[in-house]
C-alpha cells in the first residue's frame, strides 16, 4: 500500500465506455480511488452498490469515485448496466495501475495461493496527495467509511 502524504501516481485507463481517464484530470477534486478484485462477485457488488447509493452525497462534497479492477471494459459496462452504477469504473487488464498502487498481492483462498487484487481504497486530496489509505477493507462498510472520512 502506498503511504499517506505521498503524491498519488498518475495514470490513464479506459472506463466502462472505452473513454480514457487520467488521475490528473481530477485535480481540484477529492478522489476516492478504490481497487476491487472482480465485477459481479458478492463483495464487489456490495461495495459498488454502496458507493452508488451514497454517490449524490459524495458529489455534494466535491468527491469523485473511481473504481479499478483488472476486468475488461466490456465486463465493466455489463456491471455498470446491471447495477445502474453512476460512477466511473476503470479497466486495468495488465494491472499496471494496480501494481503502481501496490494492491497486487499474494492471496490465499481455501488453501490455494494465487496473485490478485487486495481490496484497497485511497482518498486523494485536491492536490493529488494521498491523505488516507485503507487496506483489506470490508466491502459492505467501505462506502460509508469513506463518506465519514470526507464529511
Amino acid at each position: 500500500m502506498l503511504e499517506v502524504g505521498t503524491v498519488a501516481p498518475d495514470f490513464t485507463l479506459q472506463d466502462q465506455n472505452g473513454e480514457e481517464h487520467s488521475l490528473s484530470d481530477y485535480r481540484g477534486k477529492k478522489v476516492i480511488l478504490y481497487f476491487y478484485p472482480k465485477d459481479n462477485t458478492a463483495g464487489c457488488t456490495k461495495q459498488a452498490c454502496g458507493f452508488a447509493e451514497l454517490y449524490p452525497k459524495f458529489t455534494e462534497k466535491g468527491a469523485v469515485i473511481l473504481g479499478v479492477s483488472k476486468d475488461s471494459v466490456k465486463s465493466h459496462k455489463n456491471f455498470e448496466t446491471k447495477y445502474n452504477l453512476p460512477f466511473t469504473i476503470l479497466s486495468d487488464p495488465e494491472h499496471e495501475v494496480i501494481e503502481k498502487y501496490d494492491v497486487w498481492k499474494e492471496k490465499k483462498n481455501y488453501g490455494k495461493v494465487s496473485m490478485g487484487v487486495v481490496r484497497t481504497t485511497y482518498l486523494i486530496d485536491e492536490k493529488g496527495i494521498i491523505v488516507k489509505a485503507l487496506g483489506k477493507v470490508k466491502a459492505a462498510e467501505n462506502p460509508q467509511d469513506m463518506m465519514d472520512l470526507i464529511s
